[in-house]
């Protein structure tokens, strides 16, 4: 009985907390380079005074997948997309170096390249600065090359290579702010095979129709735990009936 309360109780609660998280990767299935979140149950025994008669169920984010989404052809020149493995380096409000696949980059007020959402592209020697009233293009290793308006071809000039790297995924740990880490907090190697393509973006990974049946899932087995709960309170008070019968 005691058993069943505190396994359907954690269960119904940690069902919640997975529901939240596939809703989550729902809402960003259209968010450019989104990587879905993946959770999964397990079960652990309730440390305390005594012996270990008790489980409880947690939720526990695995990590995420990190397979590649669809491609979608742009055309704007500050869109890029990385072909394959590898990552696009950033740095993070807190000035440490992150990792992003979604390439969709401006120029931000003072002269730096920077993503839509504000964190400043790195280049092999830091932040990447792009000069007023240039026309922009991105080679396939990152390399940024630029015109001036009204220029021609020949006065083309490189202004540095944005850091590709692709480090193992399972170094990787996804952050709250939707960048990914290494797990030992250092700076990856910018590696020289990555590429990238201009003119498109990487779309989310989230597969809708797998959400919508694991959200399906996630209710049926909330209605279940709560079954369980009640059962048991069914059951103690049955107990109690007898015992006072007895009595």
């Amino acid at each position: 009985m005691d058993k069943m309360i505190y396994i359907a109780m954690t269960g119904a609660k940690h069902t919640m907390w997975q529901q939240a998280s596939t809703a989550h990767n729902l809402a960003n299935s259209t968010t450019t380079a989104y990587k879905a979140e993946a959770n999964a149950f397990r079960a652990l025994p309730v440390f305390g005074d005594g012996a270990k008669t008790r489980t409880f169920v947690v939720d526990s984010t695995i990590g995420a997948d990190l397979t590649e989404g669809a491609l979608q052809q742009t055309g704007r020149d500050l869109d890029v997309a990385v072909q394959g493995k590898g990552w696009i380096a950033v740095q993070a409000e807190d000035g440490s170096e992150a990792y992003t696949r979604n390439g969709s980059l401006t120029v931000g007020a003072n002269g730096q390249l920077q993503t839509r959402t504000g964190q400043m592209v790195l280049g092999d020697a830091g932040p990447l600065a792009i000069p007023p009233d240039v026309r922009i293009t991105i080679g396939r290793d990152g390399t940024i090359s630029v015109i001036p308006d009204g220029g021609t071809l020949t006065a083309v000039a490189s202004l540095g290579r944005i850091k590709l790297v692709n480090p193992a995924d399972a170094d990787l740990v996804k952050g709250t702010d939707g960048l990914f880490r290494q797990k030992n907090g250092a700076p990856a190697e910018t590696d020289a095979r990555v590429n990238v393509i201009g003119g498109a973006l990487e779309g989310s990974n989230v597969n809708v129709v797998d959400s919508m049946v694991s959200m399906i899932s996630l209710a049926r087995q909330f209605d279940m735990q709560v079954k369980l709960l009640q059962s048991a309170d069914a059951n103690a008070k049955q107990a109690s009936q007898l015992m006072n019968l007895n009595a």
